[in-house]
């Protein structure tokens, strides 16, 4: 195991690169999903640019990138506040079970709790995911109690392909 402290920062648009590749491979380790690569540096640049889409942290061990997670907003007009989503979350396989996430997550919620416009973090998880559950609950988080619908536009089956 590395000891090497971790850190966390914001990332920068130049590493757009690394975060879309890492989400290829969450896509493909957790759901069995290819990615269109393109699209997908598309996309996290897109966050670069337009601030109010959410922002990008990376974990770092000894220097060198060990994880990330994206934060989105939604508006709760029923607390007059955000809820940040965390998405989008990668910890390489030799980074893993050391400290990672979890430095990635209590960075996060110590943020969102010195803010007065915050109203909590939520993410999803694939059903079959239990270890990711059980590190989520070991954290703090609950169940919400909700179930994920989605409808997705048929253009997005050509960018997303299932194994």
């Amino acid at each position: 195991m590395n000891s090497a402290a971790i850190t966390v920062r914001s990332a920068r648009r130049d590493e757009a690169p690394l975060l879309a590749g890492w989400a290829a491979a969450m896509a493909w380790e957790t759901e069995r999903k290819h990615l269109d690569l393109p699209t997908v540096t598309r996309g996290a640049q897109r966050v670069f640019d337009e601030a109010g889409r959410g922002r990008y942290l990376i974990a770092e061990r000894g220097g060198d990138p060990a994880g990330t997670l994206l934060l989105t907003y939604e508006w709760s007009d029923w607390r007059c506040a955000d809820w940040w989503w965390i998405q989008s979350v990668y910890v390489p396989p030799a980074h893993r079970r050391q400290g990672v996430y979890a430095a990635l997550y209590r960075h996060v919620r110590d943020e969102a709790a010195a803010r007065e416009d915050v109203c909590g973090l939520r993410l999803y998880v694939e059903k079959e995911n239990h270890v990711a559950m059980r590190t989520y609950s070991t954290l703090g988080m609950q169940d919400a109690g909700y179930l994920l619908f989605e409808e997705q536009m048929a253009w997005v089956k050509q960018v997303i392909a299932k194994a």
